[in-house]
């Protein structure tokens, strides 16, 4: 492939980075995120070079590797399988890359934040970069034992001397997680939620944080009357439930119904449960994914419950029967309905599968 062409493929993607920064409102933020972005992106080349892989691709996973956070959202969670998905239909749009160049591309951003594996060349020369950059250009930032320790191989591999490391380690690293019961706190907030009657239109400041997770930049359309799944997705994170917009090589994003239904189960979640199975009541935290509710489709509408009896369930939902509001209410415990996720206490989302992105 010609320079030339390189150089263009490149400053396509230098130049989709500078229009989305026009998004960003904060001067400061424009700032931090330019010094990160392009600070990344440098050394991934530079390690490119070193390590005989395009310079070309690694510069461009390092102009898009927070593209979700830093872009879109700045919402820090899952920011690789999040950033990945964000970047996937614009990268394939563009039409510049080949098939297997989108999938390098991809997979690099997806596990950036893996830095405890070992993946591919490309995903290695992000996660290096990654680390590279914070220590030379972000002083104020405690590096963790892990990253010192790849900082370390990095290194010797550049002949760096590295005598100052042992001073920047996170003396926090491996504190332990209070447990509590996120089910009840999932059933709390999506209640009070529910009873601010929120409105799906832009003007809502709540319905705003809760498209604020989908990074499509005509989301108030895609989302108008059918913002249900968003909805619980929304109380699901707030509750400390968290997941990334996306479970890798799912049908869909976690925005529709089908995708909490795949979600719940997955052999490492097996979260669906089915009234009167095996002793199954729905209880308070439950979600409820309805079938042929309010069209002829299957899986068409999605809540949570607050409580059950033997003949109802009290239910909150983001766009109550596609009203476009939020509600508190009772449903009739055996019309349409056709499960529940139970989603355990303790559970934390672990991907260790191998990443198949949709092209």
């Amino acid at each position: 492939m010609s320079s030339e062409k390189v150089n263009k493929r490149l400053d396509s993607v230098r130049l989709l980075v500078q229009e989305t920064f026009m998004s960003v409102a904060s001067v400061l933020q424009r700032q931090e995120a330019y010094i990160h972005l392009n600070g990344v992106s440098n050394f991934s080349s530079m390690l490119a070079k070193k390590r005989g892989q395009s310079q070309e691709l690694a510069a461009i996973i390092g102009l898009l590797h927070d593209y979700y956070y830093y872009y879109k959202t700045g919402i820090y969670e899952f920011p690789g399988p999040n950033s990945a998905e964000t970047v996937r239909p614009l990268l394939r749009d563009m039409n510049i890359f080949t098939k297997e160049e989108l999938i390098t591309i991809l997979k690099a951003i997806f596990h950036r934040c893996d830095r405890s594996r070992v993946n591919g060349p490309y995903e290695e020369i992000i996660k290096d970069a990654y680390v590279m950059q914070l220590y030379f250009q972000n002083s104020s930032h405690i590096l963790s034992q892990q990253d010192i320790n790849r900082l370390e191989n990095i290194f010797r591999e550049l002949a760096i001397p590295d005598e100052f490391l042992n001073d920047m380690h996170d003396s926090d690293e491996g504190s332990i997680l209070q447990k509590t019961d996120r089910r009840n706190k999932l059933a709390d907030i999506a209640e009070a939620l529910g009873r601010e009657k929120i409105i799906g239109v832009p003007e809502n400041e709540r319905y705003r944080q809760i498209c604020n997770y989908w990074p499509d930049q005509d989301i108030y359309k895609v989302l108008q009357r059918n913002w249900c799944a968003a909805f619980v997705y929304y109380c699901c994170m707030q509750a400390g439930f968290q997941l990334p917009i996306r479970y890798p090589n799912g049908m869909s994003r976690l925005a529709g119904v089908g995708a909490w239904l795949e979600w719940a189960q997955l052999p490492e979640t097996e979260f669906l449960r089915f009234d009167g199975q095996h002793g199954f009541t729905p209880q308070r935290g439950d979600i409820v994914i309805y079938e042929k509710l309010l069209t002829d489709d299957p899986h068409d509408h999605i809540g949570i419950v607050l409580a059950c009896d033997d003949k109802e369930i009290l239910v909150v939902e983001g766009n109550r029967d596609n009203q476009n509001y939020s509600s508190v209410f009772y449903r009739n415990r055996s019309h349409c309905i056709l499960g529940y996720i139970r989603i355990d206490n303790d559970y934390q989302f672990h991907f260790s599968g191998g990443y198949n992105p949709i092209i």
